[in-house]
């Protein structure tokens, strides 16, 4: 945001675009990321933690901090299930009422029916951002604009209106492809993710307790996965308010749009069900852009990119340097312009990596020494993924797409090393010696 400032733009934004928001990069920035509705026993206020879906069962439900760190269960990653009428709904004694999160001063939320309630933090957002796209499209001001909007769902806590769960009727809800026994070839469950084993166990107990919490186990999937699907409903409802904004107007032709998530999530494969994972699941995300008079609509890049890539594309396509260094501690960018692919989705022409990375962060303790994290590396066709603990995985995702075949389980395999190469040239320029963990297995 601060380059596009810097370069007269008029730098605009609302939601979730950053987990610290530093206001002073915008120009104008509206609304303060919020997680809610959100359940709470009794009153809501600061310092105040809220609880499950009052339809959740136990053990899923129940609230397990460790270290400051929400382990299961609890107001966010506990907690999934349609709005409804909590009036005189009562658990442990105590009333039950919904509310918005921090950023709205833990605001009473209301909901007396479908029809008779208050905005999602979301569909504020989108209200607001069609508003504030309308204006633009109006005003006279010829600064071109930069605007970000950041919706929160499907992030738990996975709670929306009875509407868009009533779209997946939990009888034909289908569960992702889950191969039994599918982790005993992996090694997520067994390596460090934070500082105490407590911590670290925090996607496996999620998994487990959700299939205990009911007596079929499939049904605590089954929830979960409707839950996760009306989400999903419900952003694109939001963001197809936004593209409306735009395509009614002049606005249609001269802005460039860009649509990403952050991360994606498990489903129950590998016994996980969670973020912070080096499989597909986890590390795949929607990305889509339109650029008029550039792209053409339902072309699709089969080549791997990154979300790192994202900036210096917006720089390109915005005829802006791409040079971002301000002292002695900065670095060039590390992303490449996708603009080769925009102008030719089957270019071969590309300065960026053969493959993506993926990092997941185990600890906050020596955070700093490279060989503390997990890595990943996805091509085309193969995925490598090394622990801190050096033990390794490798699919081939064009015979195997669901990865249930690690490669290297007790075993060799002759692609192992070129991917190691691969990995080792993408992460040079931040780790010069090598990652340790792969060094001594060589």
């Amino acid at each position: 945001m601060e380059k596009f400032k810097e370069n007269g733009y008029n730098v605009i934004g609302s939601g979730k675009i950053m987990h610290k928001n530093k206001l002073d990069m915008w120009n104008e920035f509206e609304h303060a990321a919020d997680y809610g509705p959100v359940a709470y026993k009794g009153e809501h206020k600061k310092g105040k933690r809220g609880i499950s879906h009052p339809d959740v069962p136990k053990p899923y439900r129940v609230n397990k901090v460790v270290g400051g760190l929400n382990m299961a269960g609890g107001q966010i990653d506990g907690s999934y299930g349609p709005l409804k009428n909590v009036n005189g709904l009562k658990i442990d004694g105590e009333e039950i009422s919904w509310a918005y999160g921090g950023s709205r001063a833990y605001k009473e939320f209301k909901y007396n029916s479908e029809h008779d309630r208050d905005l999602t933090p979301d569909e504020i957002n989108a209200q607001w951002a069609e508003k504030r796209l309308n204006e633009l499209a109006e005003s006279n001001d010829e600064n071109p604009f930069f605007l970000a909007v950041g919706f929160l769902r499907p992030h738990t806590p996975l709670i929306v209106p009875q509407k868009y769960f009533d779209m997946y009727p939990l009888e034909k809800v289908q569960l992702a492809n889950i191969k039994k026994n599918d982790k005993v070839d992996t090694y997520l469950h067994y390596v460090d993710q934070f500082e105490t084993k407590a911590r670290r166990t925090r996607s496996i107990e999620m998994y487990e307790n959700l299939v205990n919490s009911y007596e079929d186990p499939n049904e605590g999937l089954k929830r979960f996965t409707q839950a996760y699907l009306a989400c999903v409903a419900a952003v694109d409802d939001n963001v197809g308010q936004v593209m409306k904004a735009i395509n009614n107007t002049k606005l249609k032709d001269n802005t460039i749009v860009v649509l990403v998530s952050d991360h994606g999530w498990t489903m129950g494969e590998k016994d996980h069900v969670y973020k912070n994972s080096l499989w597909e699941e986890s590390t795949r995300i929607p990305m889509s852009i339109r650029v008029p008079g550039l792209t053409k609509a339902n072309s699709k890049v089969q080549h791997p990119v990154s979300l790192i890539d994202v900036y210096p594309t917006l720089l390109d396509l915005a005829g802006l340097d791409n040079n971002t260094i301000k002292n002695e501690l900065g670095k060039p960018l590390d992303g490449y312009s996708l603009k080769p692919f925009l102008k030719n989705p089957k270019t071969e022409k590309w300065n960026g990596p053969k493959a993506a990375l993926t990092v997941v962060y185990s600890s906050d303790k020596n955070k700093d020494i490279p060989s503390n994290h997990h890595y990943s590396v996805r091509t085309k066709d193969w995925r490598y993924i090394i622990y801190n603990s050096g033990k390794e995985e490798l699919y081939n995702n064009s015979s195997d797409p669901k990865e249930w075949d690690n490669l290297l389980f007790n075993k060799s395999h002759p692609k192992r090393d070129e991917m190691v190469k691969i990995l080792k040239e993408i992460t040079y320029p931040v780790i010069p010696n090598g990652l340790k963990t792969i060094e001594k297995d060589e």
